[in-house]
């Protein structure tokens, strides 16, 4: 099982007076080059608009391309780049992933999705949440067939047309980055699945709720009739993490993260998302996590919080159930630079090594396993 970390540029107004946008954004970067170099193998940087509060990180491509060129390991991912074309035109996503790819030289992971919340759909003119399905199953195929060699076109199709035309710069890893999409329930992993496409799995479900899509997931895949070059099967799972020798101290400052606020944002924008019934809707704020309820989601693995030890522990439920790869959104609460820091070292020191043991990314060794050891060679 692998690891890696979540950006969006949280930007909460309790925290403005001490923290400008720029500040957000210069620790989310610090943060990826501390995961870099104790072992994280994908930070995953979120596309998101006019979600004020929740998520400042909208031209992510740019960020993408600075966490490229601060790194040297890590694989830098989209969760995601919206294909919808009212957001981005098939061909400016083919350009700029072909462009990070080659930035990265092979670093860079295409994950893809259509938008979880109305709020940034119908602000680019799109009428309904429903239209963007059809709009994404349309859009992959043609982008992936833009990457190939040759020129692309002419196409007329109901959410776009496009005359014929080269798109450049073709990409870096023959014959695209890995695949992946955002997902959440039973039907996106299953056509995932079938389409041999990774999964980005956003969600705020536990071990024991994942369990069951996963496993759809993981049957299907290996009937896999891959939209792509090949097939990515991966399911990476988000969830939080605090690891500090002290598990003690580590209760503590994940107590007192103000979590709350973020979960009342994700809440009131992605309504995409499935929500259990009793959630509170916004302005109202869930109430802050107690003693009680962090020590039970310890205990059930459903956290990475405490010593070591103890998220050991917590994260063999994920690995039990066939998750591929963690991801931790740290800064989605209020933790300061300084102890996710603390965390993300001793986490690197005694916790990664334990699961993952394989200096190769999956996503690679998937990919040459597939296409053979020329799989990464530059395009035209």
């Amino acid at each position: 099982m692998e690891f890696g970390l979540f950006n969006q540029m949280y930007h909460p107004v309790h925290r403005r007076a001490e923290r400008t946008e720029y500040d957000v954004l210069r620790e989310e970067i610090a943060l990826i080059e501390v995961a870099d170099r104790v072992g994280f193998k994908y930070a995953w940087a979120s596309e998101h608009h006019f979600l004020d509060e929740y998520s400042h990180l909208s031209a992510s491509e740019a960020f993408m391309a600075f966490a490229l060129a601060r790194t040297k390991n890590i694989h830098i991912g989209s969760g995601i780049i919206n294909i919808t074309p009212n957001v981005s035109p098939p061909s400016r996503v083919a350009e700029k992933v072909a462009m990070l790819d080659h930035l990265g030289q092979g670093r860079f992971e295409w994950g893809t999705g259509r938008g979880s919340s109305s709020t940034e759909v119908f602000g680019f003119n799109i009428d309904s949440m429903d239209v963007t399905r059809e709009m994404y199953d349309e859009t992959l195929p043609e982008i992936i067939k833009m990457m190939r060699a040759g020129e692309y076109g002419p196409y007329e199709g109901k959410h776009f047309t496009m005359p014929r035309r080269n798109v450049l710069p073709k990409p870096y890893t023959n014959p695209h980055p890995p695949i992946w999409v955002a997902a959440g329930s039973p039907g996106t992993f299953e056509k995932a699945a079938r389409l041999g496409l990774g999964v980005l799995c956003f969600t705020l479900g536990t071990p024991d709720t994942l369990a069951p899509m996963i496993e759809l997931y993981k049957k299907t895949i290996d009937k896999a009739e891959p939209v792509g070059g090949y097939v990515n099967n991966n399911i990476m799972v988000t969830t939080d993490m605090m690891v500090l020798e002290d598990g003690k101290r580590a209760r503590e400052i994940s107590l007192n993260n103000r979590g709350n606020y973020h979960t009342a944002l994700l809440l009131k924008y992605l309504d995409s998302f499935p929500i259990s019934e009793g959630q509170p809707k916004w302005p109202e704020i869930p109430p802050p996590a107690q003693p009680e309820g962090l020590e039970y989601a310890i205990r059930k693995g459903i956290v990475a919080v405490g010593s070591p030890d103890e998220a050991i522990a917590s994260l063999k439920r994920y690995e039990a159930i066939g998750a591929d790869q963690i991801a931790f959104g740290t800064f989605s609460t209020d933790v300061s630079l300084e102890n996710a820091t603390e965390a993300y070292e001793t986490f690197g020191k005694y916790v990664l090594p334990e699961f993952d043991k394989d200096p190769v990314h999956s996503t690679k060794r998937q990919r040459e396993a597939q296409l053979g050891a020329d799989s990464l060679v530059p395009g035209i």
